[in-house]
């Protein structure tokens, strides 16, 4: 099991994300989904990486991902955001459906957007995600077949039922100081799940409270753009 990391980011001018004019640019796209949803989503940058980001939750859908892609698809990475059916309906019609929490209903949503980034030409595929979307992408992992998602960047992920079937290379993120709704520390229970999990894998312990997505808002946000994009780009 690879050690564990501890970083306490300190976020300077210096070190601010850069956003290059190169892949400023955005196509929107759609894609099915099995049971003949349609989904949108926002791809970012050129090449035969993809990444598939998963907008998904209360706070999050793909707009606010969009430093982030644009920062991956810098990087050289086809970088594909897209908002799960459960994100879309609560953010359109303020409505919470059982996909919202659903980890096998993301997974399908997951597994749509990867196979289209498949289609479209991409070799290999990574999918990140957070809280929520990052039990989705984790499920997904579970589901896929063997080869289609090779890498998996999960930040504070919801639990699965079945982590140690998760297929792929994975990196999981949290804050030391995370915590639910209901007071109690997320830490323990991604501990398990990671320990769950089989290899290769990392895990980046970093301090502060802040949960999945937020991270890149806080001290250590610098800190974790680089730590994914190093992930992403290891042979």
């Amino acid at each position: 099991m690879t050690p564990l990391r501890v970083f306490a980011g300190v976020l300077t001018a210096a070190t601010a994300f850069v956003i290059s004019r190169t892949a400023g640019a955005q196509t929107t796209v759609s894609f099915p989904v099995a049971d003949s949803v349609t989904l949108t989503a926002d791809v970012y940058g050129k090449g035969d990486r993809g990444v598939v980001i998963v907008g998904h939750g209360g706070y999050s859908n793909r707009g606010p991902w969009k430093v982030q892609a644009r920062e991956i698809a810098n990087a050289g990475f086809r970088t594909l955001v897209f908002d799960t059916r459960g994100a879309v309906a609560l953010l359109s019609k303020g409505t919470e459906t059982e996909c919202l929490y659903d980890a096998t209903c993301m997974a399908a949503d997951v597994l749509a957007a990867v196979r289209y980034l498949r289609r479209s030409g991409a070799k290999t595929i990574a999918v990140i995600g957070g809280s929520a979307g990052g039990g989705g992408a984790a499920q997904a992992a579970v589901d896929a077949n063997d080869g289609e998602i090779d890498r998996l960047v999960l930040l504070a992920p919801m639990s699965i039922a079945s982590p140690e079937r998760m297929k792929g290379r994975k990196l999981v993120a949290v804050s030391r100081d995370d915590r639910g709704g209901d007071g109690k520390p997320r830490l323990p229970g991604i501990q398990d799940q990671y320990r769950r999990s089989p290899e290769p894998k990392n895990f980046l312990l970093l301090e502060g409270a802040a949960h999945g997505q937020r991270i890149f808002a806080s001290p250590n946000g610098v800190q974790l753009m680089r730590e994914i994009i190093h992930f992403l780009s290891q042979k």
